[in-house]
């Protein structure tokens, strides 16, 4: 086995060492940081974990194809442009739109390289298999070098041994590695050593993501201005857990009391509130001819957009009423407005509890029951499209209530708690 010890640890939102160490317990800094869920309260846990430098931005795209090289790759559809975190491949194997960077060399010479093009302090990598519906590629162990010429390259350490970082198990699970030492530096290599060897035919595969603090650049006086400046409308853009969101929600109402409402319309899987927030001149009233509007986001846990949308328009919307914008006035006075942020919150707080990076595209997607919310509902397209075939009379028709069929309310059906409160 490898004597080499690991600088730091890696981890799938678990910071363990090398093979001969995993499992142990650090008594190091570091270490300090490796309690068991077991020993920490709820609030402890909740939220990702705190890196100390960002992502590079491998996975975003900031960090642009020309400064991504390789030691080889086996084609370009496999070219180190393709070794991102979270990317995806093509419908076949073979395209150029493929799920990783691929070496074409099957030894431990092989590289992915990152250009920061600026000094950076480096304080780790995320690694991550090849997504592919027809191989299987991951890399089990890696080393990791720097340098400021591309020339001269300097190893990780871990004492006065080079360090060997342990990878991945699995295709989808990120897995992250701490350096012990922070190193500055402009350039960082991804050097594999142990991979999937699939008999002779196992290829060197990883997508990848870098973590570090770019250095400010001293000749530039001027580069706080670049810096940019706040939005100009007073709105919360962030993102929120469930707690934040329900704290949001609770400022807008007690901002706006007059024509906002909240309330729930049943809990999730894991019993937490699906609050709704309603925004009418009557709240809490239905005014007859009065027509009511529902938006529901979320669904998907960990598609985060639809869930800061709606609160950022409940905040909008309360703003400019007490401006006395005459569009919002006309819209609270004339319509009834309910605004549902989170259907998914167990997935939501799945996904944000493992981190952006850490978490695996399908992470929070689904509830916590395993099903997919989006399709959950019942089908009343086609007793709507047959009602049509079998009516010849279509002044009798029925186009505006169509009752849920009964084997969908059945206890034995296969719906989401969440898709019943809706």
């Amino acid at each position: 086995g490898n004597s080499s010890a690991t600088a730091g640890f890696t981890t799938s939102y678990r910071k363990s060492t090398t093979k001969t160490t995993v499992g142990t317990k650090h008594q190091t800094e570091d270490g300090q940081k490796l309690e068991t869920k077991d020993s920490k309260t709820e609030e402890e846990e909740e939220g990702p974990l705190e890196l100390e430098c960002p992502p590079l931005g491998l996975e975003s795209l900031k960090v642009k194809d020309y400064q991504l090289r390789a030691s080889s790759y086996k084609r370009r559809g496999l070219g180190p442009h393709r070794g991102r975190l979270n990317i995806q491949s093509g419908v076949e194997d073979g395209d150029i739109y493929d799920g990783a960077w691929c070496a074409l060399y099957r030894d431990k010479k092989q590289w992915l390289e990152v250009d920061a093009q600026r000094l950076t302090r480096f304080t780790g990598v995320i690694l991550q298999g090849r997504s592919s519906i027809w191989s299987w590629n991951v890399v089990h162990t890696f080393k990791v070098q720097f340098s400021n010429d591309t020339l001269l390259w300097k190893s990780c350490m871990n004492g006065s041994e080079e360090a060997i970082f342990e990878g991945n198990q699995d295709t989808e699970t990120p897995v992250l590695a701490l350096f012990h030492t922070p190193t500055v530096a402009r350039y960082i290599r991804i050097n594999p050593q142990s991979w999937y060897q699939n008999g002779t035919q196992g290829d060197i595969c990883l997508r990848a993501e870098v973590l570090g603090c770019v250095l400010p650049d001293p000749s530039n006086v001027h580069e706080w201005q670049a810096e940019p400046s706040e939005s100009k409308d007073k709105l919360d853009f962030r993102h929120h857990n469930y707690k934040e969101m329900r704290k949001l929600m609770k400022v807008v109402h007690e901002e706006c009391p007059n024509i906002t409402r909240i309330y729930s319309i049943g809990k999730s899987y894991k019993d937490l509130k699906l609050y709704v927030m309603e925004i009418s001149d009557n709240p809490g009233k239905h005014k007859l001819g009065e027509p009511e509007f529902r938006y529901v986001a979320g669904m998907h846990g960990n598609e985060v957009l639809g869930r800061e949308l709606l609160l950022n328009l409940m905040q909008y919307i309360c703003q400019e009423y007490k401006r006395g914008n005459q569009r919002i006035l006309r819209l609270v006075r004339d319509t009834r407005i309910h605004l549902l942020p989170s259907m998914n919150p167990d997935g939501y707080e799945m996904a944000f509890k493992k981190g952006s990076e850490l978490a695996g595209w399908a992470l929070g997607r689904y509830s916590y029951e395993g099903i997919d919310m989006n399709s959950n509902f019942a089908d009343l397209n086609s007793g709507m499209w047959t009602a049509i075939e079998l009516e010849t009379d279509r002044s009798k028709l029925i186009n505006h209530y169509f009752p849920i069929p009964e084997q969908y309310t059945s206890e034995d059906a296969f719906v989401a708690s969440e898709t019943r409160a809706v």
